[in-house]
């Protein structure tokens, strides 16, 4: 009897190990086996929400197909229980996607510039009037101003990702660019990450000849960040656009979304799309904290 029950036991161990193996094989990618969370699919997952949040705006949604802004913050390496300080959100498009996806672990901050009278006012009024809307989605998220001319943007070594979209262009024409980054490299942690996307100008354009026009030399992008300290950690061109011929007579404000010449040649221009771009990743000298798994587009620089 015992011999029996003993050998039933092992045949039916036998098959629930099969049964789980095949299970497994369904389950799971061949090759080594992955944690079925880890904290990127964690992080796609917010972002997915956030993304379809319904306090994004339907204009803004709209240029997501042009911004790719999951691509783009999964690549910069952006976790929830961070602190982020976003450089000159202007009318908050990122805004809307990092402040509730930051709001209950971490703490967006928006820097707005203190040194363009009217217009800056304007945008720092703008977004703490968001903020207090809705304090749902934005309860946690602050504004700090700073200078232009001598940027701080909060105490030394005190967040962990500065990120800035499309606004080189704006600092190098103003002559402080420089500053601006050497402010980065101070407010970051030591191995924190810096964010970086901006029209790109095409192959060998010198900064003279293009930073008029709205675009940058790549290499002159990263020199700012080098000679601040930073390290540059990875490249992207999620935020690459082939049909952009950079060659407009506004410059990069002929494109949408800004469309300069109104209504002339608007078809063309929107078939155009948003600018080229480059997508840059640097570190802060130390421990290297580039994301586990970049986007697929990504390649790294190291």
């Amino acid at each position: 009897m015992k011999t029996r029950f003993a050998f039933g036991l092992s045949a039916a161990l036998l098959f629930a190990g099969v049964a789980h193996a095949q299970t497994a094989g369904q389950d799971q990618p061949s090759g080594d086996l992955v944690p079925p969370t880890s904290a990127s699919d964690f992080t796609s997952g917010q972002l997915d929400s956030v993304l379809a949040g319904s306090w994004r705006s339907a204009h803004n949604k709209a240029r997501d197909v042009y911004r790719h802004p999951k691509a783009t913050l999964q690549f910069l390496g952006l976790q929830p229980d961070k602190t982020v300080i976003e450089i000159t959100p202007g009318g908050g498009w990122y805004t809307e996607i990092l402040a509730p996806l930051l709001r209950d672990n971490g703490h967006y901050i928006a820097a707005v510039s203190g040194g363009n009278g009217g217009e800056d006012k304007q945008d720092a009024d703008a977004l703490r009037a968001k903020f207090k809307a809705d304090p749902a989605q934005y309860g946690k998220a602050s504004v700090v101003i700073y200078n232009p001319k001598a940027p701080v943007f909060g105490p030394p070594g005190s967040a962990d990702m500065v990120l800035t979209f499309r606004n080189v262009h704006n600092w190098t024409m103003a002559g402080n660019a420089e500053a601006m980054f050497k402010a980065f490299y101070t407010v970051l942690k030591t191995g924190g990450t810096l964010g970086v996307v901006d029209h790109r100008a095409a192959p060998g354009a010198t900064l003279e000849s293009s930073k008029g026009s709205g675009y940058l030399p790549t290499d002159y992008v990263i020199k700012l960040a080098t000679d601040a300290g930073f390290k540059l950690d990875g490249q992207s061109e999620i935020n690459a656009n082939p049909k952009d011929t950079k060659n407009y007579p506004k410059g990069v404000w002929t494109l949408p979304p800004t469309l300069t010449l109104g209504d002339k040649d608007r078809d063309k221009y929107l078939a155009i799309g948003e600018s080229d771009r480059m997508t840059l990743r640097f570190v802060k000298a130390g421990v290297n904290k580039a994301p586990a798994t970049p986007a697929p587009t990504g390649t790294a620089s190291h």
